[in-house]
């Protein structure tokens, strides 16, 4: 009897452990399996990338933070260069997600190349304009004038968006322009300018308007003639999904309050 005893409080010792052993520990530092948690927001973010004319580098630039306060976990990385430059890198295998161009052009080389998904959307429009050094000493107040005789001036390389408007207004002005240099892209112009190393450039009434105070921003009605159209497009092999939503956003009412406040016209 005494045996038996013994063999039930042994048995009953036994699961007692087994039993208290398949209980999570709540003692400070101890182990347990649980359910997963719930999947934060933050995990299905990531890096999006961004390849866009240096002229959108202001407008974009608040547009990534806005878009990442809106999208938890969400970096938004941007490439900021002459559209030409940026569809030479995407044919070439560049890795992004989407490409805004400052002109039509570059957009279709960027379709034919094949590394475009679905239909490119105009977003807004632009014009060139005269940038000066601040009180404007040169007293420049034409397109004309940029031929007058001392006056070095830069202007952007033909291939690219502001260089091929320049172009366009050389063509319905009659006025053939010698510039001390052709740049890459319009910041380049805006950089000349500001350091002094250039009388006067062609950039965009954008950038002028962006550098207020380091600049004088001379317009002149010609610009009219040689509007540059910007369209935005998702890049193929990329995150398609928040690309899209990155597109409804340049496009939307954020998209549009940004753009206006640096001096971009809408979409035509």
């Amino acid at each position: 009897m005494k045996n038996l005893a013994l063999a039930v409080a042994a048995v009953a010792l036994f699961a007692g452990a087994c039993s208290s052993s398949d209980e999570p520990s709540t003692q400070p530092g101890g182990s347990s399996v649980s359910a997963p948690a719930p999947k934060g927001t933050g995990e299905a973010g990531g890096t999006l990338t961004v390849f866009a004319a240096a002229s959108l580098t202001e407008s974009f630039t608040a547009l990534g933070k806005e878009f990442e306060a809106a999208h938890s976990g969400v970096t938004v990385k941007f490439s900021f260069a002459g559209s030409s430059g940026l569809v030479q890198q995407l044919t070439n295998g560049a890795k992004a997600d989407v490409f805004a161009s400052a002109d039509q052009a570059n957009m279709d080389k960027a379709v034919q190349g094949g590394v475009i998904d679905g239909q490119p959307t105009v977003f807004a429009t632009n014009k060139l304009a005269i940038a000066v050094a601040p009180g404007n000493s040169k007293n420049i107040k034409s397109f004309q004038d940029l031929n007058k005789p001392g006056l070095n001036v830069v202007v952007c390389a033909p291939q690219v968006p502001c260089g091929s408007a320049t172009k366009k207004v050389e063509t319905s002005t009659g006025v053939t322009l010698k510039p001390k240099s052709e740049e890459q892209d319009v910041k380049q112009v805006l950089a000349k300018v500001q350091s002094g190393d250039a009388d006067a450039g062609l950039v965009y009434v954008t950038d002028a308007t962006s550098a207020a105070g380091k600049v004088d921003k001379v317009d002149f009605p010609e610009a009219s003639g040689a509007i540059n159209s910007y369209p935005i497009a998702v890049v193929k092999g990329g995150q398609s999904a928040l690309a899209k939503e990155f597109d409804e956003f340049v496009l939307g009412a954020e998209g549009k309050a940004e753009l206006t406040k640096v001096g971009f016209g809408p979409a035509a």
